[in-house]
């Protein structure tokens, strides 16, 4: 199928208030693929207990990142592969295994970017999350059209900049709305 201009890639996905799914309840995922092969993100709005001071411990990491970086929250990126790390970064140079999103952004989910941190080759900005949100071809277009998640474009000051719990509200605020302003009802002409 051609490249279609319905493609979501390096946009951010907002839950809506209907969402049935607990996991995705008032999340916003940076949508790193969506193809007629299907799609996939990372939630960037919902912190877990751990930090990567605690996961570089846990993958044997012996790198020392700044006290601010070390203290940084690992995200809870998505219910798949929970055992696997996940890094959003810019700039958007290849390491292992890295998927470029934007001319900016990338996806790298090998280990040797982590080694890199608190280095020289480190990259500028990134979130590390485990696990990521996955959809099988088709699922995330009608999960759309179910008015289970609203598109918004995507920014950087927003992925990388903000605090965790200003991203969703800044988010839709690109759109000229808030969050108590949505409704989980959908209507189509």
């Amino acid at each position: 199928m051609a490249e279609s201009a319905t493609w979501l890639r390096g946009h951010f996905l907002v839950a809506m208030p209907g969402m049935s799914d607990p996991r995705f309840a008032r999340s916003l995922i940076y949508l790193c693929e969506h193809s007629d092969q299907g799609a996939m993100g990372i939630v960037v709005n919902k912190p877990t207990d751990m930090t990567l001071a605690s996961l570089f411990e846990r993958v044997e990491l012996t790198n020392n990142p700044d006290a601010e970086l070390s203290g940084q929250p690992v995200l809870f990126g998505g219910p798949v592969q929970l055992d696997r790390a996940f890094v959003l970064h810019k700039p958007a140079k290849p390491w292992q295994a890295t998927m470029k999103i934007t001319d900016r952004i990338a996806l790298t989910s090998s280990k040797d970017i982590l080694e890199s941190v608190g280095g020289e080759n480190a990259p500028d900005a990134m979130l590390v999350a485990l696990g990521y949100a996955g959809w099988v071809p088709g699922q995330l277009d009608s999960e759309i059209l179910q008015n289970a998640w609203l598109s918004v474009p995507a920014d950087d000051e927003i992925l990388f900049d903000l605090p965790y719990e200003e991203r969703l509200p800044a988010a839709l605020a690109k759109l000229g709305i808030g969050f108590d302003r949505l409704s989980d009802v959908a209507g189509h002409a």
